[in-house]
């Protein structure tokens, strides 16, 4: 059980009426209450330099003030806040805004649909209407992926903890090693194998450890498909939005997927958004076919709307989030050298890095030391040996200096 400070409020009120399946708040256990910019603040006032931003769905920080001036003026306007998948004014200019400042300029030509809040919604959509498409039901994914809880995304995640608790069999799958295109074309090769609906990947896999794909991989797989009629779907959920430092994830191997799934931070404001990008020839859906009640809510178009104008007009936040990162990686790489006999591995690319230690108790006292020296970051891989940093985009240099500082006295005390 989680030990609170006693001031007023106690740790039974979450004991007692939260389910146990909460998970995040056992590894940083105190009560939350304000947030600004790249900081958390506990009830009692102390701060945590935010390194976990939301699992990436807070690329602009916490509570951004363009964004909520938008949302204010919004809500204080009496506008439409739910309307399934009506037309509304905002959702009109959310789909003006992504067309003009990340579609076009891209040169990418893409259906826009409102599957549900989640990103575990867009997968199920991508897989849904690949399945449709292809008249075809296997779907290749890959080792240490992640992409949602619900059953068919569960299917195509590889997390064990998370599988066993399905309760049913997860099927129509067939899992790959990552970054790997020999076993691949084994599969694709073997005539006694029916061909697949779809290729689901993430470019770089968060929870799955930060494990980072090559250009050269990921052309290589967006042939294959194109050549044997196979959707490539690429879950951007967590990497997209600027995270690797252009919009998309899969811009730096020059692919076009044929769905690409978003969510997190494209409502900008930490609020339920997720899209499924679909190439106009693949949208055969039938209306109503695939449907929901929360689909496209409002607000958070308002806010997606303003982030894109604000962050997306130029490249100057991608400049921005490819040099921080590249100021990560050198830090990283040096704290990995300056323990010794660690074996403490670097990896990453733009705003989203790791250091892979030798195991998961490492990683984890590591995570819980910079915790008590208010720093919050995640654990990811297999068996939790990775310790994930996701600082928002928009940190100050010297935010990321005093992260970082944090982290490596953490490591020292570890290590």
């Amino acid at each position: 059980m989680a030990v609170f400070e006693d001031h007023g409020k106690t740790a039974a009120v979450f004991e007692d009426l939260e389910s146990a399946v909460r998970s995040y708040c056992r590894s940083w256990p105190v009560v939350f209450d304000r947030a600004v910019g790249s900081w958390l603040y506990d009830e009692r006032g102390r701060p945590y330099l935010d390194f976990f931003t939301g699992a990436s769905a807070l690329n602009y920080g916490h509570n951004n003030p363009v964004l909520r001036q938008a949302l204010l003026e919004y809500l204080c306007s009496d506008r439409v806040i739910h309307s399934l998948d009506m037309f509304t004014v905002a959702k009109r200019d959310f789909l003006v805004a992504l067309d003009e400042t990340i579609l076009r300029p891209r040169r990418l030509d893409y259906r826009v649909q409102f599957p549900g809040p989640a990103g575990t919604n867009a997968v199920e959509a991508a897989l849904k209407l690949a399945r449709k498409v292809t008249g075809r039901t296997n779907v290749i994914c890959f080792a240490n992926g992640f992409h949602g809880t619900s059953l068919g995304s569960l299917a195509v995640t590889t997390n064990r903890l998370m599988r066993g608790a399905a309760g049913v069999p997860l099927e129509h799958t067939t899992r790959l090693p990552f970054d790997d295109l020999e076993s691949l074309d084994l599969l694709l090769g073997d005539s006694r194998v029916p061909q697949p609906a779809a290729v689901i990947v993430e470019t770089v896999q968060g929870e799955g450890g930060v494990n980072v794909a090559g250009p050269e991989w990921l052309r290589g797989l967006a042939e294959r498909c194109r050549q044997r009629e196979i959707p490539l779907i690429v879950d951007d959920i967590q990497m997209g939005c600027g995270r690797t430092g252009p919009f998309f994830s899969f811009e730096v191997a020059g692919i076009e997927p044929d769905i690409v799934c978003l969510s997190k931070s494209i409502s900008g404001y930490g609020m339920p958004l997720a899209l499924t990008l679909i190439r106009p020839e693949l949208d055969i859906w039938e209306p109503g076919e695939h449907n929901g009640t929360f689909r496209g809510f409002n607000p958070a178009l308002v806010t997606g709307t303003a982030a894109l104008r604000a962050y997306w007009q130029d490249d100057a936040l991608e400049r921005s989030s490819i040099a921080k990162g590249a100021r990560i990686a050198a830090t990283l790489a040096a704290l990995a050298q300056s323990v010794p006999g660690a074996q403490i591995h670097p990896r990453g690319r733009g705003m989203v890095h790791g250091l892979a230690f030798a195991h998961g108790e490492l990683a984890r006292d590591v995570s819980a030391a910079a915790f008590e020296r208010g720093l919050l970051v995640e654990t990811a891989g297999p068996g939790d040996e990775v310790v994930k940093l996701l600082p928002p985009l928009t940190i100050t240099d010297s935010e990321l200096d005093q992260g970082l500082a944090l982290l490596a006295d953490a490591i020292e005390a570890v290590c």
